[in-house]
């Protein structure tokens, strides 16, 4: 079921993103999935104390998916809910409006490569069930559309890709 607000009707349990990547979908998979750490924001979209030094999405259904401090120590964001190699993957975003680990959240962001041609891939992101967030989903919702916006991060990795 889709909650809308009256005035707008945006779907507020919902981001929705796509980038398109100058990259054949095997690549953009790869990039994504295997060199997290190259192109995520880890200075400044982080949880754990340490410095962040990379990202880790684990390669199967249950995997982790974290963050690794520079003194080794790791943070988990959420687990790997669907591993379709160079086409679906979908995480569990298990960090709370606090921005702490909370294995009970749930969120999910489902990622789609879709091939658009011989050397460009479409992908589409939609981060999903942000009324779990309960009294705090407009603000995380702004925080994922806009102020911290998944579109600039997808922009980034899309810059990797093409590299």
């Amino acid at each position: 079921m889709k909650e809308q607000t009256a005035s707008t009707g945006v779907d507020k349990t919902r981001v929705q993103k796509v980038v398109h990547v100058q990259a054949p979908q095997s690549v953009a998979w790869r990039v994504f999935t295997e060199q997290m750490g190259s192109w995520w924001p880890l200075a400044y979209y982080k949880i754990g104390k340490a410095n962040a030094v990379d990202a880790v999405i684990e390669p199967r259904v249950g995997g982790r998916w974290y963050e690794r401090g520079d003194d080794g120590s790791t943070c988990d964001w959420g687990s790997v809910l669907a591993w379709e190699p160079q086409s679906r993957l979908v995480l569990s975003w298990d960090i709370n409006a606090d921005f702490q680990y909370d294995p009970n959240l749930k969120t999910e962001i489902e990622v789609r490569f879709i091939a658009d041609g011989k050397d460009r891939t479409r992908v589409e992101l939609e981060h999903r069930h942000l009324d779990r967030y309960g009294a705090r989903r407009d603000e995380m919702w702004t925080i994922f559309d806009s102020t911290g916006d998944w579109g600039k991060i997808l922009e980034s990795f899309a810059r990797a890709a093409a590299t």
